[in-house]
C-alpha cells in the first residue's frame, strides 16, 4: 500500500457525524445492511439478466430485437455492479459475511471480473485516496484521458471530450481482457502492491475467465456465428461500458470536487482530515429521482457512500439529511447537481476543460 497520511487531528466533523448516524440506525432499529428492499432488487435484476440471455441463446429472434435485448443485457449488468455487487463486495450487503462473498462472486465474477483485485482497488486504494492523483487508479487513465490538471498533456486531449463515450463503451471488455490480467501477472494495482494470491484465489481467478470464455463467447458464437456473436458482444458491453462508466465518472470528474497530487517518491501527507477529503472530492446527482437511484444503487449518494462504505446504499436517501446537517454545521461543502443532465453536463465540461493546452505549455511554445 502506498504510505499516505491525513490529517485526523482534528476530527470532530466525522466524530460528530458518525454519532449521529449511529443514533439513527439505533433509535430507528434497523441494520446498516441490505433489507428487504436490496433482497428484492437482486432477484429482479439477476432474474431479468438471466432472462434475457436465455432468450437470445434459445429463442429464435430476428436481428433487431436481439441487438435490442443485447443492449438490454448489458445495461442489466451494470445495474447488476452497481446495486448488488457493489454492497456485496463492500460488506453491506448482509452482516452475513459469507452471503456477502457468495453474491459477491456471483455478480461479479459471474460476469467476467475479479472481485478479488476489486475489493483492493476500489474498496482500500480508491475509497481511501479518493481523487489523489498518482494512488488512485479510478483517474489513472493517462495519456487516452486526462482527468486532473497534474497529468500529462497530449494533443489528443484537445477532443477527448468527443471521443470519450467511446472509450467508456470500451471500458468493460478493458476490465475483463486486460485490466484483471495486468493485476494478476503484474501484481500490482497502478502504483499499489496487489494482495498476495493464495491457491483458492488463483483458482478462483482462472474458473471466471473460463466461465466467461464459454457463457459468453462460445456459446453464443455456436448459437449466433461469429458476426452474430460479435455484434451482440459489443453492444452489450458498449452500454455496459458507458453506464458505469458515467454514473462512476460523475461521482468524482465534475466541476465542484477537488484532486490532490501526491509525487511518489516523496514523503506523502495531506493535510485534510480523511472524512473531509471524502466531502470535498465527492459528488452527488439526481438524489430525488428515485427510479435513477434503484438502477444506480444508490451511487447517486456517493458522498454518503464515501463517508459510510459500510452501510447499504438503501440507507443513503435518509442518511443523506443528516451529512447535510453537518456539512452545513462544520462549514464543509456538500457538492449535488439536482439532475442527471446537470452532472453529465458538468463532466463533460470538466473533460473539456482538461483537454485544453495547458497555459505553461502555451508560454514555452511562445518563447521558443
Amino acid at each position: 500500500m502506498s504510505k499516505v497520511t491525513f490529517n485526523n487531528k482534528n476530527n470532530d466533523f466525522y466524530i460528530s457525524l458518525k454519532a449521529s448516524v449511529d443514533k439513527y440506525f439505533s433509535e430507528n432499529k434497523i441494520k446498516k445492511t441490505g433489507d428487504w428492499r436490496l433482497f428484492a432488487k437482486t432477484i429482479i435484476l439477476l432474474g431479468s439478466a438471466l432472462a434475457v440471455y436465455l432468450t437470445l441463446m434459445l429463442v429464435n429472434i430476428s436481428t433487431l430485437p436481439a441487438i435490442l435485448l443485447a443492449a438490454l443485457l448489458g445495461y442489466l449488468f451494470a445495474c447488476i455492479g452497481f446495486s448488488v455487487m457493489h454492497d456485496a463486495n463492500h460488506g453491506s450487503y448482509s452482516p452475513n459475511t459469507k452471503l456477502n462473498d457468495v453474491i459477491g462472486l456471483i455478480s461479479a465474477n459471474g460476469l467476467g471480473a475479479s472481485a478479488y483485485f476489486w475489493k483492493q482497488k476500489h474498496n482500500i486504494i480508491h475509497h481511501t485516496y479518493t481523487n489523489v492523483d498518482g494512488i488512485d487508479d479510478d483517474i489513472a487513465k493517462s495519456p487516452i484521458i486526462r482527468q486532473c490538471e497534474t497529468q500529462k498533456w497530449v494533443p489528443a486531449h484537445q477532443v477527448q471530450h468527443l471521443y470519450l463515450p467511446f472509450i467508456y463503451s470500451l471500458s468493460s471488455i478493458f476490465w475483463i481482457f486486460f485490466m484483471d490480467f495486468a493485476k494478476y501477472f503484474g501484481r500490482k494495482i497502478y502504483t499499489t502492491e496487489a494482495w498476495k494470491l493464495s491457491f483458492k484465489n488463483h483458482v478462483i481467478f482462472w474458473a471466471t475467465k473460463i466461465w466467461y470464455l464459454a457463457v459468453f463467447i462460445v456459446v453464443p458464437i455456436i448459437v449466433w456465428g461469429w458476426a452474430g456473436w460479435l455484434i451482440g458482444f459489443f453492444v452489450a458491453n458498449a452500454a455496459m461500458g458507458i453506464t458505469l462508466s458515467f454514473v462512476f465518472q460523475l461521482a468524482h470528474v465534475v466541476e465542484n470536487t477537488e484532486f490532490e497530487h501526491v509525487p511518489l517518491d516523496e514523503t506523502k501527507h495531506l493535510e485534510t482530515a480523511w472524512a473531509e477529503h471524502q466531502i470535498k472530492t465527492s459528488s452527488n446527482f439526481a438524489m430525488d429521482n428515485k427510479v435513477i437511484s434503484w438502477f444506480v444503487g444508490g451511487l447517486n449518494f456517493q458522498i454518503e457512500h464515501h463517508l459510510f462504505p459500510r452501510i447499504s446504499h438503501v440507507h443513503y436517501p435518509e442518511i443523506s439529511k443528516i451529512v447535510q446537517e453537518k456539512c452545513k454545521e462544520f462549514n464543509l461543502p456538500y457538492n449535488q447537481y439536482p439532475t442527471l443532465t446537470q452532472a453529465l453536463a458538468s463532466h463533460f465540461r470538466v473533460m473539456r476543460q482538461l483537454g485544453k493546452r495547458p497555459a505553461a505549455m502555451s508560454l514555452q511554445a511562445q518563447a521558443a
